[in-house]
């Protein structure tokens, strides 16, 4: 098939297509008239590699999985080089997303705090007063140059 068919049964675009052969991980022979062609395992292998960079993996991890990009990679024997470079890319992800979260449990707490001193304790509606001098920034406090 050539590299238009690919991309529309794959929904690759045909620069990706390209760049995947570039990078080794598809091959395509020339057709007289110059036109890539792909064989009919070329769907199947664009469409694992296209999973495996949607998990995250990027093009060199990809190349890893070579042996199993061609079929069902759900059954087939992943080299073991290749499940540690996914776990170690999962582990990156873990600890990037408990960093995050702990970013946004302290940005939580600051405005659960805030939030309580703007409470007018005397109020039995629990209304909040509004904001007055006390809560400008320091860029509003600096003065009009900075403003």
């Amino acid at each position: 098939m050539r590299i238009g068919e690919l991309a529309a049964l794959t929904g690759a675009s045909v620069r990706s297509l390209r760049h995947y052969e570039q990078a080794g991980l598809l091959e395509s022979d020339r057709a007289p008239n110059g036109y890539r062609v792909y064989p009919d395992l070329a769907a199947a292998r664009v469409r694992n590699i296209r999973f495996l960079l949607g998990a995250g993996l990027t093009l060199d991890d990809v190349r890893l999985f070579l042996p199993c990009l061609d079929g069902d990679m759900t059954t087939g024997p992943v080299p073991d080089r290749a499940l540690a470079v996914a776990a170690g890319r999962l582990a990156v992800l873990d600890a990037r997303i408990a960093a995050q979260t702990a970013v946004r449990d302290r940005l939580a707490a600051v405005l659960r705090q805030a939030a309580g001193e703007r409470a007018d304790p005397g109020s039995a509606t629990g209304r909040t007063r509004p904001a007055g001098p006390s809560h400008r920034t320091e860029h509003a406090e600096a003065g009009p140059a900075h403003r």
